[in-house]
């Protein structure tokens, strides 16, 4: 463990990361804040594609804010895993190492000889997981994949948008994020099956098949009825009035999530009248009657603003919440209280600022040990860890391969 930091649940574990852009990265960087020890491997010269991800710039560094977002706790190791030399010693780091992480194309790392078939019997112990598009089997196996494509392809995007508007994608790479982190937990089943076992096992985790995954109830609503889903821009499927409503001076979120609440809302507001009404009654038949529910409530939502509807409410208990920007998140008392802000000091001499892990631990929490690496900037310390001497180190340098 790194000087002044409390080993972490994952302690011990040693992952060799060949990753880079964002499924792959956010699988790693949650294994290192749980305390493993993240060696990432980046191309001599380059690195990580997300180096290039810019601007915006880390102030006063020349790292991108995308990469310094999903790379702290991780040795940057260049090596040219294309020649025969950068072969050798990630051989010589799998000897020591318990994961191996990897977003290539399917069929990409059989070039070097570092698949998952020409490992396995060599490294038994080895828990080794792929991410890609689209997963290791089936017709588009080969294809890449990339966020957008996905959420298309996956089915998110035809049901995220306005009635009458076009298709949307989700405002972040959830595709990507989403696939990192059932990649992350494929590595924490395989790790516990291993300690049962001695086995190591590959972890397949596609995009596609994540993305169709976290479809969750409107899936379930399809598999149930056979009917595609439309798009009910920042309405609910099945709970109404859950949704957005224009105030006084811009919006809120109401959330009204069964009937008794409803009872409360309409007693709050005045519309106690509604309760009469089979129309209103119950969920499902608000759900039947969306528009009415909706065109009906609109004026009385447009009597307050955000700030006075919050506050009601509340007191009433009473889901609600306002449509923050993101200077609005960091400023909410509540965001800082959790202190979702974390300070680290980069190798650049600089402070940078990261979102914290939100997996809080109560006797192992997330440690933010390492801001994200310069390119290489632990080339030699990790080398030499495992057993190179600088002669040889030198060498790999002139010669390109580190």
């Amino acid at each position: 463990m790194a000087p002044g930091f409390a080993p972490g649940a994952l302690n011990g574990l040693k992952v060799l990361d060949l990753t880079r852009v964002l499924a792959g990265p956010t699988c790693t960087q949650m294994l290192g804040d749980l305390g493993a020890e993240i060696i990432k491997i980046e191309r001599p010269g380059a690195g990580d594609d997300t180096r290039g991800f810019a601007p915006p710039y880390v102030p006063r560094t020349q790292e991108s804010a995308y990469f310094v977002g999903v790379n702290r706790n991780k040795k940057s190791v260049t090596l040219d895993i294309s020649k025969p030399e950068g072969q050798a010693i990630i051989h010589r780091l799998l000897g020591e190492c318990d994961i191996l992480v990897e977003n290539f194309k399917v069929g990409a790392l059989a070039k070097y000889g570092l698949a998952w078939e020409d490992l396995k019997d060599r490294y038994p112990r080895l828990i080794y997981c792929s991410i890609t598009g689209f997963g290791q089997t089936g017709p588009y196996a080969p294809r890449p994949g990339y966020d957008a494509l996905i959420q298309a392809m996956g089915g998110v995007m035809s049901i995220t948008g306005e009635i009458e508007g076009e298709p949307q994608k989700v405002g972040v790479p959830v595709a990507d994020l989403f696939s990192g982190l059932y990649g992350c937990i494929g590595v924490l089943a395989a790790v516990n099956h291993r300690h049962a076992t001695g086995k190591g096992q590959r972890i397949d985790i596609g995009m596609l098949d994540t993305s169709v995954a976290w479809l969750a109830n409107q899936a379930s609503n399809f598999l149930a009825t056979g009917e595609n889903p439309k798009r009910l821009g920042n309405q609910h499927p099945n709970i109404v009035p859950y949704q957005v409503f224009p105030t006084q001076d811009g919006y809120i979120v109401l959330s009204v999530g069964n009937d008794p609440t409803f009872e409360r809302f309409c007693k709050l507001t005045g519309q106690e009248a509604l309760l009469a009404d089979e129309r209103f009654a119950t969920n499902a038949k608000r759900v039947e009657n969306r528009k009415l529910v909706t065109d009906t409530l609109t004026p009385v939502m447009r009597s307050r603003t955000t700030k006075d509807w919050v506050a009601a409410l509340e007191a009433a208990k009473i889901g609600c919440g306002p449509i923050n920007t993101l200077k609005d998140v960091f400023a909410d008392p509540h965001v800082q209280a959790r202190q979702v802000i974390v300070e680290m000091e980069h190798a650049s001499g600089e402070t940078v600022q990261v979102i914290a892990n939100p997996v809080r631990l109560s006797e192992t929490p997330p440690s933010y040990r390492s801001a994200a690496p310069v390119l290489g900037q632990h080339t030699e310390e990790v080398l030499e860890q495992f057993g190179l001497g600088k002669d040889e180190i030198a060498k790999l340098r002139a010669d390109g391969i580190a």
